[in-house]
């Protein structure tokens, strides 16, 4: 029987995941190694399995496809965090199911694919004998360890487009237009496309703002003859000694839901400016649609390189990306800490040079 390696995606779907399945299968077929993807999360790994087995002829057209085609959960039993971010151990008798599954199917290894929530699950199989690799995913940027994880060019692609295409109507109309985005505590996309859109202001969740500022900014901008501004705001925003914006009510083992943020900025800006302001939430079109030129390519080295840990047996480390290359660093040392926008950084500095108020 020819090795086999198992591909679980968890979390939130983004562009990339199937770009990532793709060159896992495609450089374990170059090893002779089956490849099998679980379907639904790690649900999909509980007897009876539920698995897709991904054959060599079959992945031609998933380099450009978005979303998964394995599936993905962010609830259920195998969740790793609850409310804003609190830790959650799981049922020593999930890590037993997969233990067993893996060890039915003969596999020599799993690939995780996911965020900081799937990771930390990752992590927890691992310390219960699953063998298993780690590749980074998340629209957020949020997790240590990396320079970049995938899916989060393709956001702030999609980000920027849309503030692009607000910039001519606020200016057509003389109006306030404020742009939410994802992100949750981190404020990467808001940042990254802010400043490559041409916003006014950007509000992330690492500098509280005050309306004070922004209503200071959009005067300015008045002042000088520009009669428009375009906000963005990171969905983990929030006001200085304020709270999180949510959406829905808490749900048991699950994640708070934030969002909103848009909506009761725009209310207070034109309250506040007398300016006549609308709010354009991007949502879900962040996570969907193809991935960029540069999350297609880090995808493949993501998953070339996973193949290659699981071959040298490195399990229970994570793929990374340090700027030029890929690397692997142990996966205790990407979870547990978001990796969050630095507010004195060349980021925050740069926006500042240019005039974007950060709402401080």
């Amino acid at each position: 029987m020819a090795d086999r390696i198992g591909i679980v995606t968890g979390g939130g779907d983004c562009p990339g995941l199937n770009a990532v399945i793709r060159a896992v299968s495609k450089a374990a077929a170059k090893r002779g190694w089956e490849s099998v993807g679980f379907l639904g999360g790690y649900e999909g790994m509980l007897q009876p399995a539920q698995f897709l087995q991904l054959k060599y002829q079959d992945l031609g057209n998933m380099l450009t496809r978005g979303g998964t085609i394995l599936g993905t959960a962010n609830r259920g039993r195998f969740s790793a965090k609850t409310g804003h971010g609190e830790g959650r151990r799981l049922d020593p008798a999930l890590i037993t199911g997969v233990k067993a599954t893996m060890d039915s199917m003969n596999m020599r290894g799993l690939v995780s694919i996911g965020g900081d929530g799937s990771l930390s699950i990752a992590q927890q199989l691992f310390e219960g004998g699953v063998p298993l690799v780690g590749v980074p995913k998340t629209i957020d940027n949020d997790l240590q360890g990396t320079t970049m994880t995938f899916g989060f060019d393709s956001a702030v692609a999609c980000a920027t487009d849309a503030l692009d295409r607000l910039h001519s109507t606020a200016e057509s109309h003389n109006r306030v237009i404020v742009l939410e985005v994802m992100g949750r505590y981190a404020g990467w996309i808001a940042i990254y496309a802010g400043i490559a859109g041409g916003a006014d202001v950007i509000l992330i969740p690492e500098v509280p703002f005050s309306y004070d500022s922004i209503r200071e900014a959009v005067h300015r901008r008045e002042e000088a003859g520009k009669h428009f501004t375009l906000v963005i705001v990171a969905e983990g925003a929030k006001e200085k000694d304020g709270q999180f914006v949510t959406s829905g009510q808490q749900q048991e083992n699950r994640e708070a839901r934030l969002g909103g943020i848009g909506a009761v900025v725009a209310e207070e800006v034109e309250k506040r400016c007398g300016k006549e302001t609308r709010v354009c939430v991007l949502g879900h079109l962040q996570r969907g649609g193809c991935p960029t030129n540069f999350d297609r390519v880090l995808c493949s080295m993501f998953g070339a390189q996973a193949v290659e840990l699981i071959a040298d047996g490195r399990f229970g480390e994570m793929v990374a990306f340090d700027g030029s290359g890929v690397k692997s660093v142990k996966i205790t040392e990407a979870i547990g800490q978001l990796k969050t926008v630095p507010p004195g950084g060349s980021l925050s500095r740069t926006a500042r040079a240019l005039g974007i108020c950060l709402g401080d």
